[in-house]
Parts: C-alpha cells; sequence; structure tokens
C-alpha cells in the first residue's frame, strides 16, 4: 500500500486531479450549511451580474435562483448519477466479459455479439431515446447512462480473463474441482481489478458529461437540481445571461479533468512497470 501512494504521488497531475475532488466533495457535503435554503427558491432579481451583490457572488439565473447555491446543491446529484451509472455498468459488463472469456467458444460468441448490437448504436442517441421513452427522471437517467456505458466494461474484462484463463493457479484450481463461477470470482476477478478501478474512474466522468447533456436537451429530471439542469436553463439566455451556463459548465469541467487526471495516476501506479517504461 506504501509503494501504491508513493507512485500515485509521483504523478503531480494526480494529485491536482484529488484536490479538485476533494473540493468538490467538500462543497457537496457543505451545501446543507452554506445554503440552507432551497435552491429552487427565488432570492434575487432575475439576471443579477456576478459578484454584484456578494451575498449572491455568482448571479442568479432567470428565476431569479442564486447560481451558487444551484451549483453547491446540485453536486451531489451529478456525482451521484455518475457513481451509480458506473455501479450498475459494473455490474452489468462484468458477468457479461467474464463469462465470455472464461468460458469461450459459443458462450463468447453469443455474449460478444449481444455486446457489439449495444455498440452498433450511437450511445448519446441511445441514452436520448432511452429517457424520452421512460420519462425523464433521476433513475431513468441512471438506467439510461448504465445500459449505453456496459460494453467496455465486458470487452476490457474479456481479454483479461482471457489472459489469466491459462495461468498455472487458475488452471489448479480447475483440476482441484471447483466450480467454474467460484474460480471466476475467487481465482481472475481479484486480478482484474487494476483496470477495471482505471476504466471506472474515466466512466464517472463520462457518465456526468452525458447526465449534463441530456439535462441540457431538456430531458433531465425537472424535480433534481444539477449542474446539467443549470446549464440547460441558461442555454437560452446564453448571449444575455452568459454566468448561467458558464459556472456549472466550469464545475464540470473542473470535476471531469479531475478524474481523468486521478485516472492516470491510477494507471501509473496500479502498473509500476507502465510508469517506469514511461519515465
Amino acid at each position: 500500500m506504501r509503494d501504491f501512494w508513493s507512485r500515485f504521488a509521483r504523478h503531480r497531475g494526480a494529485i491536482v486531479g484529488l484536490g479538485i475532488l476533494a473540493l468538490v466533495l467538500l462543497l457537496c457535503a457543505s451545501a446543507p450549511f452554506l445554503f440552507p435554503r432551497s435552491p429552487w427558491s427565488m432570492v434575487q432579481r432575475p439576471f443579477l451580474p456576478p459578484f454584484a451583490n456578494m451575498a449572491f457572488p455568482l448571479g442568479t439565473d432567470t428565476m431569479g435562483r442564486d447560481i451558487a447555491s444551484a451549483l453547491a446543491h446540485g453536486a451531489g446529484t451529478s456525482l451521484l448519477v455518475g457513481l451509480v451509472s458506473t455501479l450498475v455498468s459494473l455490474l452489468i459488463g462484468i458477468p457479461i466479459g467474464a463469462a465470455a472469456g472464461y468460458f469461450g467458444g459459443m458462450v463468447d460468441d453469443a455474449l460478444m455479439r449481444f455486446t457489439e448490437f449495444f455498440q452498433s448504436v450511437p450511445s448519446f442517441a441511445f441514452a436520448i431515446v432511452l429517457v424520452a421513452i421512460f420519462q425523464p427522471s433521476l433513475a431513468s437517467i441512471v438506467a439510461a447512462i448504465a445500459l449505453v456505458s456496459w460494453p467496455p466494461v465486458a470487452r476490457l474484462l474479456r481479454g483479461e480473463v482471457m489472459a489469466l484463463r491459462s495461468r498455472e493457479y487458475v488452471e489448479a484450481a480447475i483440476l482441484s474441482g471447483q466450480r467454474s463461477a467460484t474460480v471466476i470470482w475467487r481465482q481472475i476477478l481479484p486480478n482484474t481489478l487494476s483496470p477495471i478501478i482505471v476504466l471506472s474512474t474515466m466512466m464517472v466522468a463520462a457518465a456526468i458529461l452525458i447526465e449534463s447533456a441530456l439535462s441540457f436537451m431538456g430531458l433531465g429530471d425537472p424535480n433534481i437540481m444539477s449542474w446539467g439542469y443549470v446549464i440547460g436553463a441558461g442555454r437560452a439566455v446564453i448571449r444575455q445571461a452568459w454566468w448561467v451556463s458558464f459556472f456549472p459548465g466550469l464545475m464540470i469541467l473542473l470535476t471531469v479533468l479531475a478524474l481523468n487526471l486521478i485516472g492516470e495516476g491510477l494507471n501509473d501506479a496500479l502498473n509500476p512497470r507502465l510508469a517506469r517504461r514511461g519515465r
């Protein structure tokens, strides 16, 4: 563990990303204390510019709502969508990829053709259709993002399992009479955690972007505040009140950048050979 943290700390970008993510999490946790009033409340006149009134440092939107409050309360929603949709994607992709890589043959062919079916449809267009069918809500957005995000997980895990399937300890477990599910769960999956963890950080970032894009198009949950909702609310007045869309866009940019930097740091820390080769 000490070697892991030392390798991770050598990646300066990862440390910066970890600091940015920590600040976003702190903002999310302190939102009820910093902004006890509902982010939906009208607190000032509409289109109050940033820093014109320090009680509302980021200004107000088209309805006179505090943008700073919306960003603080919306942070939890955007992060929750990213985390939950990624977990659901892993729950779908890991079993499919593990079964395809372990059993091979007809099982592999059937599962990979099923995976390719989902990959043949543009992911964002598919997400739009799914959310539109099931009505915009937090649950439908999470489900839509998960359904378009699992194929890369399945393909990654299939390759990892195929590489590990012929290892001596796996063959020994099979010869000892262990069931296939036990071999996959105890012998193979623990050795695939490194690439899955790295991919997961990228998937959380991608999920936040997809949720923001859906909300920008008016397909977000109208009852829950999120960064994407704030951007969508300001898209019609972007020339008149640029700050309504700018500040939530900046938060999304910083959060996605932080997650990608952390992913790069984890990749170096969990794959020391790659880290040494890069240096």
